[in-house]
């Protein structure tokens, strides 16, 4: 275990070469990697959504592709087609970029409903379906997706359902401005990702997710993990709160967290940290609550307030 810790370091401290100042991003990001799920990048256009994504997959040597979603981007274009070779008289099949082990769906809001549902199948069984033929992912294999805020012209908010795939959401915000003056010195030289260095490799960031599978969960842990995400669902100012694929993912999170504290077992207090990034994107406001001006990161505070602690040894 000590072994493939190291490695998650590695790979937190090279992708900080690029990500300044982001250090609860840049660990959170990894967390879901080696959680074996996909995240979701939310912010304004600027603050380093692809530089994330591109650095991450620059540090674990994974296979990478790219996809950027625009408004007249079709599901073929991300699964792939199938061509007609005249040479053989048959069919060939030409996987699109969801092939690769870590993909990048840049500004995926950008692209109508029905593309983005193209995604689906990929992120929560890890194959995709072309004219009836089934393929399989690779392994690792995890979707980076960033957005622009829903406000912004040209955009299309995405389906819960694909909400829901993502493992977690963040946002990185704009830099401090020391650090913002670290940035401006890395850029200098030209852009700082084409230069990093792979940390390790795929089958490292298989070892790692096999690790966090490992990591032990109390019975009252998980209780206490399934009673914040109920108490979502009955909240007075939720219109839709979180499904099971929410408990999943907070204990799935919680578990890579207590790993890259090098703990093998999960604490309550993992829970609590990770309920905002593993719940926010699953739960919709009620409309009377929004007027109020009630928001998700608010919501899911007041359930992790309102659910007592369980007192537990570890083990």
């Amino acid at each position: 275990m000590q072994a493939d810790y190291s490695n998650a370091e590695k790979i937190i401290g090279n992708i900080e070469k690029v990500i300044v100042g982001k250090h609860s991003e840049v660990e959170l990001a990894v967390m879901a990697l080696v959680a074996g799920g996909h995240l979701l990048i939310e912010d304004i256009p600027g603050v380093g959504k692809t530089m994330l994504a591109r650095s991450l997959a620059h540090s674990t040597g994974c296979t990478f592709g790219r996809i950027q979603f625009t408004p007249d981007l079709l599901p073929g274009d991300i699964t792939g087609v199938s061509i007609f070779n005249q040479k053989t008289s048959e069919f060939e099949f030409r996987p699109g970029p969801i092939a690769g082990q870590i993909v990048l769906a840049d500004e995926i809001n950008r692209a109508t409903p029905k593309t983005q549902s193209a995604l689906l199948e990929a992120m929560e069984e890890r194959q995709f379906t072309v004219d009836g033929v089934t393929h399989r992912l690779p392994e690792p294999f995890m979707v980076m997706a960033t957005q622009n805020p829903i406000e912004y012209e040209g955009t299309f908010p995405l389906p819960e359902a694909q909400l829901d795939r993502f493992l977690v959401r963040l946002h990185l915000g704009y830099p401090a401005a020391e650090d913002e003056v670290v940035i401006l010195e890395r850029h200098l030289d030209g852009g700082p990702v084409e230069n990093l260095e792979r940390v390790c490799d795929a089958n490292d960031v298989l070892a790692l997710q096999s690790d966090v599978n490992e990591v032990f969960v109390h019975e009252l842990v998980k209780q206490f993990i399934v009673a914040i995400v109920d108490a979502t669902r009955h909240h007075e100012g939720v219109y839709l709160g979180a499904s099971p694929r929410g408990s999943l993912a907070l204990q799935r999170l919680g578990q890579a967290r207590a790993f890259l504290r090098g703990r093998d077992y999960v604490e309550p207090e993992d829970v609590k940290a990770l309920a905002y990034p593993a719940l926010g994107h699953r739960i919709i406001v009620s409309p009377a609550a929004r007027v109020r001006g009630v928001t998700a990161a608010q919501v899911v505070e007041e359930c992790v307030e309102r659910v007592p602690v369980p007192g537990i040894r570890a083990r």
